[in-house]
């Protein structure tokens, strides 16, 4: 097998500019940032690295360590493939709005695992725009980043998502939570709740947002708003409201207005057992009301609920596969995550291929 194309390879000497965008894992809001809601992830240690310089020959040359595969497209030509569209889609969009992005090349390596719900692909974007604006040394402050990069994974990779994964890579740290509302795009650092930590497993199923039913529930609360007379869900302040909707608009609906009050609650400040709670009230909802949830998640939730140093648990990122986050008791954050991947593999279920990503095992 041939070796992997290292950065001095690849740019034949030293990038001109190295930059890099965390992944995230939210602890609530599921499903509102597409409308207009309110939410709380948190940045991940693992990250994105994109290494740029100019292209000499006129054309772009992208290159992914992670995939080991190359996509190459001229100044004029048509969209690449893959990874190649959530790149492009940057390009093509900073070029709209009038910066000259001269033909690049730019090496990417990340150490988040694909398919896992930990946004590789909001981090992917924000670390290509950080990388053009370091090289071209153009003004683009967080907020416009982040909506730049939502763009490009809308009109580029198919998948018409909300803006939150952006905003956290481009604005969340490992530390705090993000409170972000995403109709106005105000945001607030907070701290998690006092004497806890978080565990994120994965559960060994992957998944892919832009082959997922992710595009068809956003149309179903489009729908509901629609009945309900509001610019959207963020605009129905009571659960009681959405009954009279059919089925299934009246469980997506449910969900929405349900977890927007969730995290208005923790935004307000509560203890790590009440955050816990809210963490398990929010996996329910995104189980029976809004149906992205599999049997792998499940039984992984499960067991991280039962453990004793975990206060809940819950799906991060949209569902379908990916991983699940849970907040426990400070300084036992290793020890239970492990413990529940011990048990996952033992038990043999759906989730038997569960692996700890946060905190990472040590090397």
């Amino acid at each position: 097998m041939a070796a992997l194309l290292s950065p001095t390879e690849f740019f034949r000497g030293p990038p001109a500019v190295h930059v890099w965008a965390p992944g995230r894992v939210n602890l609530l809001g599921e499903h509102t940032d597409y409308n207009d809601g309110y939410m709380l992830p948190v940045a991940t240690p693992q990250r994105t690295d994109v290494m740029a310089a100019r292209s000499d020959d006129g054309m772009f040359h992208l290159f992914s360590a992670t995939l080991d595969e190359a996509v190459d497209f001229a100044q004029d030509g048509s969209t690449p493939h893959g990874f190649g569209r959530y790149m492009e889609g940057c390009i093509r969009l900073l070029q709209q709005r009038g910066v000259a992005v001269p033909p690049l090349r730019m090496y990417v390596r990340s150490n988040l695992a694909l398919g896992t719900g930990l946004s590789s692909s909001a981090a992917l974007e924000v670390a290509t725009l950080r990388a053009i604006r370091a090289l071209l040394k153009t003004e683009l402050d967080g907020v416009t980043l982040a909506q730049i990069a939502q763009q490009a994974e809308i009109r580029y990779a198919g998948v018409n998502c909300g803006i939150m994964d952006q905003m956290a890579s481009s604005l969340a740290d490992e530390e705090h939570m993000l409170f972000l509302d995403a109709r106005t795009l105000d945001h607030q650092v907070l701290p998690l709740p006092p004497g806890s930590e978080l565990i994120v497993i994965n559960s060994g199923v992957p998944r892919q947002l832009a082959e997922s039913k992710y595009n068809e529930r956003r149309a179903e609360c489009e729908a509901a708003s629609k009945l309900l007379g509001v610019q959207a869900l963020r605009d129905v302040h009571d659960v009681a409201d959405v009954e009279k909707l059919p089925s299934p608009l009246k469980e997506r609906a449910r969900h929405v207005v349900s977890e927007n009050l969730r995290v208005l609650e923790a935004r307000g400040g509560v203890d790590a057992a009440r955050f816990g709670e809210l963490m398990n009230l929010s996996h329910y909802s995104l189980r029976d009301d809004y149906l992205v949830s599999i049997a792998a998640l499940d039984e992984l939730t499960e067991a991280l609920r039962t453990d004793p140093d975990v206060f809940g648990a819950r799906l991060t990122g949209a569902g379908f596969g990916g991983a699940c986050v849970a907040l426990c008791r400070a300084g036992k954050a290793h020890e239970a995550g492990t413990r529940v991947v011990e048990r996952m593999r033992h038990a043999g279920g759906a989730a038997a291929s569960a692996t700890l990503l946060i905190p990472a095992p040590p090397a």
